[in-house]
């Protein structure tokens, strides 16, 4: 085993270790889903998001992709694909970080502190300049329809139930895997 697949094994373990549920999309754990709840006193707080990791093979000398599956309003999250703009995975990344730092540091970051200046979600950042009550009211509605604890390891829009059926947002699936 390579020393990089030791670290990515070691990287989801420790995830694992500290509460965060981890759902692997394939079997060599590069591609999965992690549960992120919205940090303690913030507008997204009680909110719980499917978060995709993509590693690649060259983690952690290369950056993990990182994208919200289900949706948030957010000026630097991409209203369509989820994706993140977070210089720190995109552009100042380094080997010393791990995947624990993203979800304990660089994600509940992000959300305390929007950066409107370098919009992915230009209408979420536009509304944040000029109507902030109007913003923190739209970003709870968000976690209200789209980040519920109960729904959130559920299948979603586009993606494949066992039965291979495409799974609609008014659709809901029992599980008796939530997260707390």
């Amino acid at each position: 085993m390579s020393s990089q697949s030791k670290r990515r094994e070691m990287d989801v373990m420790k995830l694992m270790m500290n509460d965060y549920v981890v759902e692997p999309i394939n079997d060599v754990l590069n591609e999965f889903i992690v549960g992120f709840h919205g940090p303690k006193e913030s507008l997204y707080e009680g909110g719980v998001w499917k978060i995709r990791v993509e590693l690649p093979d060259a983690y952690p000398y290369k950056s993990p992709s990182i994208r919200f599956v289900n949706k948030i309003l957010h000026p630097n999250v991409d209203e369509t694909s989820g994706s993140v703009c977070l210089d720190v995975i995109n552009q100042s990344w380094s080997p010393m970080f791990d995947l624990l730092n993203i979800f304990e540091v660089f994600l509940p970051q992000l959300l305390l502190y929007p950066n409107p200046s370098h919009p992915l979600n230009r209408d979420a950042a536009s509304l944040m300049m000029k109507d902030r009550k109007q913003y923190d009211q739209k970003v709870k509605e968000f976690c209200e329809l789209y980040a519920k604890k109960e729904n959130i390891m559920k299948p979603t829009a586009g993606e494949e139930t066992d039965d291979n059926e495409d799974v609609t947002e008014e659709e809901t699936y029992s599980s008796e895997d939530e997260i707390d």
